[in-house]
C-alpha cells in the first residue's frame, strides 16, 4: 500500500450529503461508518445506504473503507452479509473491524470479505494485551492492514483522563505502532473529538508522526489539511534526503559517506529514496 493514508474521515454512512461531499475533500481514505455514529434504529438504514454509495463510486484515488459493527454481533453480522452481496466489492479498500481483541475478531471477517483489507480498533486494554496476535492475523492478507488506535473507547476502559499530549495513552501508541510496523501494517492514530482546537490538532498530528504513525483518523473535513501536512515530507525533509542521495553518488560508494560533518550509511540513503517517492504519492512537485 504505498499511496498515502495520512487524513482517514469518518463519515456516518447515513449522511447523504456528508458522503457526497467527501468525494470532493482532500482526504486520503473517506471511511463509511456503520458503527459509533449510527443510532441503533438507523443501523438497517446506515447499511442499505453504505451499499448504495459503493455502488455509486466516485471516491476517485481516496481509498473506500466501511466501519462495520463488532462482527460478532447480529448488526455486525448483518453488515457483513450486505458486503458480501455487493457487486462493487471491489471498490472498497479495506474493512474496518470495531473492537477487535483477537486473531478470531480479524479471521471471522476474513472468512467473509477475503479481498478486503483488515484494520483493527485497538479500543480495549484486552486488544493492547493482544496487539502482537491481533497484528499477525491482519498481516496474512496480502494487501496488508493496519491498526487503527481507538482512543476514546480505550481511555474509558482504561478509567483515565483525555488530554492533548494523551500522556495516558503514550505507552499504548508506541506498542501499537511498534506491533503494525513489525508485520507491515499501517499504524493509524486516533481521533481528536474538539475539531475546532487546531493547536491541538496540530500538536497530536506531530505527535503521532513523531512516534511513528503514518496518518490520523479525523471526524471532521476542517482536520484534513493539518493532517496531510504533518504527514507529508516537509521541505527540510525534502532538502536533506536530496542531500544524502547526492553524497552517495559523490562519492560514488555503496556503504558509508559523510554528509556536513555526519556519517550516513546505505540505509540513509535507502531512506532519503523513500522519503523523495512518499512526497511524489503525496502530490508534492519535486
Amino acid at each position: 500500500m504505498n499511496a498515502p493514508f495520512r487524513s482517514l474521515l469518518y463519515v456516518p454512512a447515513l449522511r447523504e450529503r456528508a458522503v457526497e461531499k467527501a468525494r470532493a475533500l482532500p482526504c486520503d481514505g473517506v471511511i463509511l461508518d456503520l458503527e459509533d455514529s449510527i443510532a441503533p434504529s438507523d443501523k438497517s438504514a446506515a447499511r442499505a445506504r453504505a451499499i448504495a454509495e459503493i455502488e455509486r463510486g466516485g471516491f476517485g484515488g481516496r481509498h473506500l473503507l466501511i466501519r462495520i459493527n463488532a462482527p460478532e454481533t447480529p448488526e455486525g453480522q448483518q453488515d457483513l452479509a450486505a458486503l458480501e452481496a455487493t457487486s462493487m466489492l471491489a471498490a472498497v479498500h479495506g474493512i474496518v473491524v470495531p473492537k477487535a481483541e483477537s486473531a478470531a475478531d480479524i479471521e471471522r471477517v476474513r472468512a467473509r470479505l477475503p479481498t478486503l483489507a483488515p484494520f483493527a480498533m485497538i479500543e480495549t486494554p484486552r486488544a493492547v494485551l493482544s496487539l502482537g496476535v491481533i497484528a499477525a492475523a491482519c498481516a496474512t492478507h496480502r494487501l496488508g492492514g493496519g491498526l487503527v488506535l481507538g482512543s476514546n473507547d480505550l481511555l474509558k476502559a482504561m478509567g483515565a483522563r483525555d488530554s492533548t499530549g494523551r500522556e495516558a495513552i503514550t505507552a499504548v501508541m508506541t506498542q501499537l505502532v511498534l506491533a503494525a510496523r513489525a508485520f507491515g501494517l499501517l499504524p493509524i492514530d486516533g481521533v481528536l473529538n474538539d475539531f475546532r482546537d487546531e493547536d491541538a490538532l496540530t500538536a497530536q498530528c506531530q505527535q503521532a508522526r513523531l512516534y511513528g504513525f503514518a496518518g490520523k483518523s479525523l471526524i471532521h473535513p476542517a482536520q484534513i489539511n493539518a493532517a496531510n501536512a504533518a504527514f507529508s515530507p516537509d521541505e527540510d525533509e525534502i532538502a536533506r534526503a536530496r542531500a544524502i542521495i547526492a553524497a552517495f553518488e559523490a562519492a560514488e560508494s555503496e556503504g558509508v559517506t559523510t554528509l556536513d560533518g555526519e556519517m550516513i550509511e546505505a540505509l540513509h540513503r535507502d531512506e532519503a529514496r523513500q522519503t523523495l517517492a512518499f512526497a511524489r504519492a503525496c502530490g508534492i512537485t519535486l
